[in-house]
């Protein structure tokens, strides 16, 4: 008999600890979870699954709009932010109940509490109940960061945006990321008025500066207005509940919400890791090891608590690795190289592996292919956005470093592409690959 209640012990119920308890007792291990709010995480409950189904629906206004140019005549369209919102809430509702199924079925307990580490081998939870386990694994993610400064109070984060009572006439969006861009176009494709405001001087930092330049372009197009090297002075609150936005350098702004969207900080706060040993990096996250141990033997840690990289997928990496690892007598890590990642902003942005830029810091000897085109469904639809598509290679070889990409559908194209870099194969490959016409993505082997 176990000298523990439990063989893990899991804090947090988001993609990553919801992999890792699933596989850890298929191998036998006795298991629990602790969730303080909903299974699924962030990205299943209130963040880039039902934030795709509200892109979706933004996305209407101009398919409606183009339609009349393919023949359809449509009258009387009339939209509700609340039917939309309720049934993104409703499949949230769904998932949340598919993924309790999902641990349950797998032997899994569910305790729906929050949980403290009192100890390297104990939990307690919120009803004073102490749980001992031979491991503990932190996968609790992380939060939306709010800056204080006078009135930040009355800003919205991404989690309280689906919950909107009423679509808002006028947002103003603080940030330059995917969060602040995505919503961005959410929003003004349901015909609010937004404006983007950076306390920096570009959007989206990290990807390819001619997609950057090119998302920025079409947005501005559509109607979006961006303030740059605009940090917040003050917001003050109207009687009528509007709200007067104060930035250093321009001119203040009254708007119906302000949505801040800058960054997300790990959830560390009453984890108890004072009482264990472990002490957060310079940017309050979790270090570990590749293994994702952490100073503690006994505890591990996956997901955005880590900071490794915040992306779904990888915390779900990292909890299997976890698993096969501690359970499965497998010992596994994961490869952080090559990761493709998508901006599903309007038009989106997918991107896998170096921009121009860094390989050619990197290289120095490098060769940028590119195509520069007019999607067939904008040309007949009249619009005017084009695509763009980026290869860059080291030479001489031809080895492809990285592929970036803008247009519609870009990340369902990109997925299979990233395979190809993630391979090392060469431009060649590409080269002797016949197009697949007529496509977009055949835009990808005939690039020079």
């Amino acid at each position: 008999m176990s000298d523990y209640d439990y063989d893990l012990f899991v804090i947090g119920a988001g993609s990553g600890g919801v992999r890792a308890s699933r596989i850890a007792s298929s191998y036998g291990a006795k298991v629990a979870v602790a969730e303080e709010y909903r299974v699924g995480g962030t990205c299943v409950i209130r963040g880039c699954v039902p934030k795709k189904l509200l892109v979706y629906g933004s996305h209407f206004a101009e398919d409606l709009e183009d339609a009349q140019n393919y023949g359809w005549e449509i009258e009387g369209t009339k939209f509700s932010w609340q039917v939309l919102r309720d049934r993104v809430l409703a499949d949230v509702d769904r998932l949340n109940g598919a993924y309790k199924s999902t641990l349950t079925n797998h032997n899994v307990t569910i305790i729906e509490e929050r949980a403290e580490i009192i100890a390297p081998h104990v939990v307690k939870l919120a009803s004073g109940r102490e749980v001992t386990a031979k491991y503990i694994l932190i996968a609790v993610g992380a939060r939306p960061y709010v800056p204080e400064f006078p009135g930040s109070e009355h800003c919205l984060t991404s989690n309280e945006m689906f919950h909107l009572e009423e679509l808002p006439r006028r947002a103003v969006i603080a940030g330059g990321g995917y969060i602040a861009n995505e919503f961005a176009g959410i929003l003004n494709g349901l015909g609010t008025r937004v404006t983007v405001v950076n306390r920096g001087d570009t959007i989206l930092r990290g990807y390819d500066e001619s997609l950057r330049d090119r998302l920025l372009q079409i947005s501005m197009t559509k109607g979006i207005e961006f303030k740059f090297k605009a940090p917040f002075e003050k917001i003050e609150k109207r009687e009528d509940g509007t709200l007067d936005v104060f930035l250093k350098g321009h001119d203040p702004i009254n708007t119906d919400i302000v949505m801040v969207a800058t960054g997300r900080v790990p959830k560390v706060e009453g984890l108890g890791l004072e009482h264990v040993g472990i002490e957060t990096d310079d940017q309050g996250a979790i270090p570990v090891d590749e293994y994702s141990k952490t100073a503690c033997d006994s505890i591990y840690a996956v997901g955005d608590v880590t900071n490794r990289v915040q992306l779904t997928p990888v915390a779900i990496r990292e909890g299997q690795a976890f698993a096969d690892t501690v359970f499965g007598g497998k010992p596994k890590t994961v490869d952080y190289n090559c990761i493709p990642t998508a901006v599903f902003s309007q038009p989106p942005i997918a991107s896998v592996g170096l921009t121009e830029g860094e390989a050619r810091n990197r290289y120095g000897n490098i060769r940028v292919y590119s195509a520069d085109f007019r999607p067939m469904r904008n040309v007949f639809a009249h619009r005017a956005e084009r695509g763009l598509y980026k290869m860059i290679t080291e030479e001489p070889s031809g080895k492809i470093l990285g592929l970036h990409m803008i247009g519609p559908d870009s990340p369902e194209i990109l997925q299979a592409a990233a395979i190809a870099v993630k391979a090392g194969l060469t431009k060649q490959a590409f080269d002797d690959t016949v197009a697949l016409h007529p496509s977009m993505a055949e835009e990808l082997v005939l690039m020079k």
